[in-house]
């Protein structure tokens, strides 16, 4: 990564720093792959329950890969017959991973979800949720956040997924009422009521879709 780009990120990340403070949560800027692993690792306590929601940052920073191996009780929805036990079981983590299709460079945070296992559990449930974010991701408002999500993040995963929905073809939303749609609810966290429950890791790197 360019010197220029690197200092753009870290700036900009200490601006959206600020905005999750003044929103009661609480953010970190990671320079790489490697500290933003370190941060999330100092962030779930040995012994806790995590599980996740289609977090693709999460696997990348190889976050994933060191819950499996250390002393957690990592709950695997793909590794089980019973997804939705496994779904349900995330209400009651101890930590939730997540990552976010936008977020806006003043802390408010975007998300679009099919089965909504992920935005409902971000929203209620899970006593951490632990954002990891490229700082891909960040945009200067809801509105570009919005649009990034449905134009940038959604048609990917759905192709990702294999889903036969319009943007699958086109590569940008159709505003769809597809019954593959992933466009079926929008979660835009704008406050969290509930202190030091809400952690962002920005990491200064092109994270997820």
């Amino acid at each position: 990564m360019h010197e220029m780009t690197k200092k753009r990120n870290e700036l900009l990340a200490q601006k959206t720093i600020k905005g999750l403070e003044s929103r009661n949560m609480t953010g970190y800027y990671a320079e790489s792959k490697e500290e933003a692993l370190k941060k999330a690792l100092e962030l779930i306590p040995n012994g806790a329950s995590v599980t996740m929601g289609g977090a693709m940052s999460a696997h990348e920073i190889g976050l994933v890969d060191e819950l499996k191996k250390g002393d957690y009780n990592f709950i695997d929805r793909d590794a089980t017959e019973d997804k939705r036990a496994a779904m349900l079981m995330a209400y009651d983590a101890d930590v939730f991973l997540s990552s976010a299709n936008a977020m806006t460079d003043d802390g408010i945070i975007v998300n679009i979800d099919g089965n909504s296992n992920r935005v409902s559990a971000i929203a209620q449930g899970p006593k951490k949720v632990l954002f990891i974010v490229g700082m891909n991701k960040i945009c200067p408002d809801v509105d570009a956040a919005l649009k990034r999500a449905r134009n940038i993040a959604a048609p990917i995963n759905a192709q990702r997924f294999g889903l036969d929905t319009p943007c699958t073809k086109t590569g940008k939303c159709m505003d769809c009422k597809s019954p593959d749609t992933i466009c079926c609810q929008f979660l835009i966290t704008r406050f969290s009521r509930h202190k030091d429950r809400i952690h962002v890791i920005l990491v200064n790197d092109d994270l997820g879709f």
